[in-house]
């Protein structure tokens, strides 16, 4: 019987599985799909000759995580590469904002859409710099970020005080107009805050799009060298190491609870795995608490509060094997692994606000990535493998663009939204579709299909907005990896900090379980003795 079982080997899974072997407890890792990975995972469907990561492709956060640099997964195999630049904001009157990991080459392309911009980016940058270390331990650790918080507060009234934390609680497009005469900056900012379900008119949009591309200028967007399977391989390479087991093809079904305490799972094979101490569930919100633990161990309120659980936007993903280069109007975006193609902020919050009243948008925005510029491995010399994802409502009234898209994500459906995508590329690229040698279609149905924890395509395992952070993750008054059964602990990427491949939900649920166990010091075993004596428990 080991220690722990974890449900899931996503890279939460997996890092809150090194964590407890780190400790010195067994671990059983239980996956669905018949390999690890979750949303981190590569393969050569598109074409033999070309590597195409499946979901997730560039890792800020990761090169950022406290988290996956102590497990050093450089030892286990893991290197990374980056593109030139990080990333590009193409217009379609050619012009282009990028984001340089050298801070002088991004401030002189926002200062070329108006002199006086690169100064104040370089200000942007600088009120990171004294953030950055406070913001990074309060992102990454479990909520309240109690010390990090207390230092962080003393960093910002020494930053500004409520002046600053206004600017980084404002909508993204109030926080471009304030910082910025030109449209290049603006861009930038928008554009990452558009990597989650942030509209550029939402508050907490503007702190978002900062906390990325700050994240950019200095990690810039790594990816793992021959595909981002790689991380979850040396996370699974690392666990096995330290005598931690992993069984793929192995579907949960049900957490078993006894005494108000989880005990173990059963799976859908009818076979039941127990754990000595703990249960984690890398899994969605939804799915642990609406499938995985029978009803009656739950609280009322964590029920009522689950049917008001957002999930953010629907994804829809578009592989490519192209036989060149993408021919960008714009030359600098061809030396970005990341390309975000929306012809300025209006259009972004036209493609926001379609998504909104429930249609699938006209113009849809694109992260497009470029992962032969960003590593070279991934296909022939003189080829790109590419992807582009835009984002979809779950629920579809109806087409913007009045082709008849349904939503139903049938052969009909796919085959038109992803000419809409290439359609959107051409923009910015004239003549990309002439480099098409294959394409591969990921409706939200199919990221679903690949990771149950991608229901209707939602990548970050709930909405972004503040409505549903902190204090507010998942359900009201939860904010930590603890759940209302002993023993039993969230560790996905519902749980606070949400979203993105950087580990902290698995490693916050896995030091839970261990202070939970942990010998109780010299002070905890006098109370712990004088408590059992006013039981009647004898002392001995």
């Amino acid at each position: 019987m080991p220690d722990a079982v974890v449900i899931g080997a996503g890279p939460n899974g997996l890092v809150a599985a090194n964590v407890l072997a780190d400790a010195g407890w067994s671990v059983e890792v239980l996956e669905e799909q018949p390999e690890p990975g979750g949303a981190v995972r590569h393969d050569r469907g598109v074409d033999p000759a070309f590597v195409n990561d499946l979901c997730s492709s560039f890792y800020p956060l990761a090169a950022a995580s406290p988290v996956l640099s102590a497990l050093r997964l450089e030892d286990h195999g893991l290197r990374w590469s980056h593109a030139p630049s990080v990333l590009a904001h193409p217009l379609t009157d050619g012009t282009c904002a990028v984001l340089d990991r050298d801070l002088d080459l991004t401030a002189a392309s926002v200062d070329a859409f108006a002199p006086g911009d690169g100064a104040a980016w370089r200000q942007l940058h600088e009120l990171w710099q004294r953030l950055r270390p406070d913001l990074l331990d309060a992102l990454f650790t479990p909520f309240p970020p109690v010390r990090a918080t207390a230092r962080l507060a003393m960093r910002l009234r020494a930053a500004g005080g409520l002046r600053t934390a206004r600017s980084l609680v404002l909508p993204v497009r109030r926080m471009g107009e304030e910082e910025f005469r030109g449209e290049g900056g603006r861009l930038l900012l928008a554009g990452n805050a558009l990597h989650a379900d942030l509209a550029p008119e939402a508050a907490g949009s503007g702190g978002f799009g900062w906390l990325m591309a700050m994240l950019g200028q200095t990690y810039g967007f790594p990816v793992p060298v021959g595909g981002a399977g790689a991380l979850t391989w040396a996370l699974a390479r690392r666990l096995r190491s330290r005598g931690g087991q992993l069984r793929c093809g192995q579907r949960v079904e049900r957490i078993v609870v006894q005494g108000g305490r989880a005990v173990g799972v059963r799976t859908a094979g009818g076979e039941t795995v127990a754990a000595r101490r703990a249960v984690l569930a890398d899994v969605s919100v939804p799915a642990l608490y609406g499938e995985l633990v029978p009803a009656g161990h739950l609280p009322p309120q964590v029920l009522s509060d689950l049917r008001r659980f957002q999930w953010d936007f629907a994804t829809f993903k578009v592989d490519w094997a192209l036989d060149g280069p993408v021919p960008w109007q714009a030359e600098q975006a061809g030396r970005a692994g990341t390309v975000h193609l929306a012809d300025g902020v209006d259009e972004l919050t036209r493609f926001a606000a379609q998504i909104a009243t429930r249609q699938v948008p006209d113009r849809p925005f694109l992260l497009f990535g470029q992962m032969t510029t960003a590593d070279a491995g991934r296909s022939p010399v003189g080829t790109e493998s590419a992807w582009a994802y835009t984002h979809v409502p779950h629920e579809v009234r109806a087409d913007a663009a009045d082709e008849g898209i349904t939503g139903q994500w049938n052969a009909k459906d796919r085959e038109l939204m992803a000419d809409r995508v290439e359609r959107q590329v051409e923009r910015f690229a004239p003549g990309f579709r002439a480099l098409v040698r294959a394409r591969r279609i990921l409706a939200p149905p199919t990221l679903e299909e690949l990771d149950r924890n991608l229901v209707g395509g939602a990548i970050n395992g709930g909405t972004t907005a503040l409505h549903q952070q902190l204090v507010f993750r998942p359900l009201p008054g939860s904010g930590r990896p603890e759940t209302p059964v002993t023993g039993l602990y969230l560790a996905s990427a519902g749980a606070h900090p949400g979203g993105g491949v950087h580990g902290a939900p698995g490693a916050n649920a896995a030091r839970a379980a261990l202070r939970r166990h942990r010998p109780p010091g010299r002070a905890g075993l006098q109370r712990l003795l004088a408590s059992r004596n006013r039981t009647g428990v004898r002392r001995s």
